[in-house]
């Protein structure tokens, strides 16, 4: 990855004072170590009329994958390929965001102890960046740029240039002229790079928001695209996107009104507790779980992978449900089980109610038939792929109950988890996490071969742009087993 920063001077004011401002002599070449790779700092020309600093950033791309290696979703081939044969060696990226602030840091912050007058001078400066990845074009490009002041040209990058009928690929060069602070100008690149990258090569946590604030103050409270660059920059997160857009909001008031943003952000008594506690996840599951096995008028309840018991606890609350039945392949999970119901201390009539038993899913088993509805909740995605199967048949096929009631995790979800590291799953023993179509193919293919209707709800809120954070589908019998009726 490389970049120039170019300035013009004059004797009274030589060009050499980026130097100055940058912390780095023209004299010498300078060499900065990184988490993913070296950073060399030079200077191709320095004169008092025009000096040009260069940031080239060597990566390296075994470094790049140790530190970014982890769980992903079912190590697909091309996803690890993926992790060797990639551009970022060579576009400017979050990579590059990250080496402007470590190398530059003082000039960020606008700090000069030598020329304390320089920072806060505008300068003639001309940018270059020779290979961008633009997700969303050279409109994007100039949209997000010249609002803060900078003159554009953008130069699309063809595919290749042999065969220009293959047309442009989604990279372009970009350079970048006007009257700026230098701090500006790097704390433009350090936000905008990202974004037009659309992807960061590290997690994005909670701190990224006051890294944005940081950057962006001064001209991103008034920047027209303002919730495209927060809510890329912050990688799509909606909390934390939603976090960001209320301080930015904050500050945008405050301004306008000539105050302090601690002034009108006065609202709350900070002695009093006043944020309501959200609904743990789990809880909202087992909630939509037993509002489906009532609105399906179930009496005897299957819990299938019962695990500790917690949903044979909520459904032992309901008199509705006449008998439960916990089934577990774990004999220590079932212990736990009985000791969080109080098996040995419950009464007569209520021990009448729950029954566990150890058995496992993989295998038929004359003991689950008959009964009204069966829950598998958070169960199939412990399974390895090709004995999914051998369940569906022991459940759907054998068992057979009027109802059967699926949740599993839904996998694009995972990005709004921002304690959950990029490319895991959300479990270390989750052999796959499906996405809402991969689900909804496997849940209509087993309807269908088993005679069963399907319908799907969502569990936890229900994000426009990823979905729920459970999916949840609900199978209901419409015919005899088809299997049944080829036999008669």
């Amino acid at each position: 990855m490389f970049l120039t920063i170019s300035t013009t001077g004059t004797p009274e004011r030589p060009a050499t004072d980026l130097g100055f401002l940058l912390h780095k002599h023209p004299d010498k070449a300078q060499a900065f170590s990184t988490s993913y790779g070296t950073a060399h700092v030079f200077y191709p020309e320095a004169g008092e009329d025009r000096c040009t600093a260069a940031l080239l950033l060597e990566v390296d791309a075994v470094a790049l994958v140790r530190r970014g290696k982890g769980k992903g979703r079912g190590g697909a081939p091309d996803a690890a390929l993926a992790q060797y044969v990639n551009d970022r060696p060579y576009a400017a990226s979050s990579l590059l965001a990250v080496a402007l602030s470590g190398v530059f840091s003082s000039a960020m912050k606008g700090a000069c102890r030598a020329r304390p007058e320089l920072p806060d001078r505008p300068l003639p400066l001309r940018i270059e960046v020779p290979a961008v990845p633009a997700r969303g074009g050279a409109g994007l490009v100039r949209a997000l740029f010249e609002p803060l002041g900078w003159t554009v040209t953008v130069a699309p990058v063809a595919l290749d240039a042999e065969f220009p009928e293959w047309g442009d690929s989604r990279y372009v060069g970009l350079v970048l002229e006007g009257e700026q602070r230098l701090a500006d100008a790097l704390r433009h690149l350090y936000v905008l790079l990202p974004v037009l990258d659309d992807a960061k090569h590290y997690w994005v946590a909670t701190d990224e928001v006051e890294k944005l604030l940081r950057a962006g103050e001064g001209w991103l409270p008034a920047h027209p695209e303002q919730k495209l660059i927060t809510s890329r920059y912050l990688s799509r997160r909606w909390s934390l996107t939603r976090q960001a857009m209320e301080r930015l909001e904050l500050v945008r008031l405050a301004e306008a009104d000539d105050s302090q943003v601690e002034e009108i952000d006065n609202a709350v008594d900070e002695s009093q507790d006043t944020d309501e506690k959200p609904v743990p996840l789990a809880v909202q599951r087992r909630d939509a779980i037993v509002a489906a096995l009532r609105s399906a008028d179930a009496g005897r309840v299957l819990d299938l992978g019962c695990g500790q018991g917690q949903l044979v606890q909520e459904l032992l609350k309901d008199t509705r449900f006449t008998e439960i039945v916990g089934v577990d392949v774990s004999m220590r999970a079932l212990t736990i089980a009985s000791r969080r119901l109080k098996l040995d201390r419950m009464g007569e009539r209520q021990s009448e109610r729950v029954r566990l038993v150890q058995g496992s899913l993989a295998y038929t088993d004359k003991r689950l038939k008959g009964y009204d509805a069966a829950v598998l909740s958070e169960v199939i995605e412990h399974l390895d792929l090709p004995r999914l199967p051998a369940l569906e048949y022991a459940v759907f096929g054998a068992a057979r109950p009027r109802t059967v009631i699926v949740t599993t995790p839904n996998v694009e979800y995972n990005v709004r988890w921002e304690t959950l590291p990029a490319g895991h799953v959300r479990h270390g023993d989750h052999r796959f996490e499906w996405t809402r179509e991969e689900f909804r193919a496997w849940a209509g293919a087993v309807a269908e071969r088993h005679g069963y209707g399907v319908e799907f709800r969502p569990v936890g809120p229900d994000d426009p742009e990823v979905g729920p954070p459970t999916q949840m589908a609900v199978f209901h019998t419409t015919a005899r087993n088809p299997k049944e009726e080829k036999v008669a």
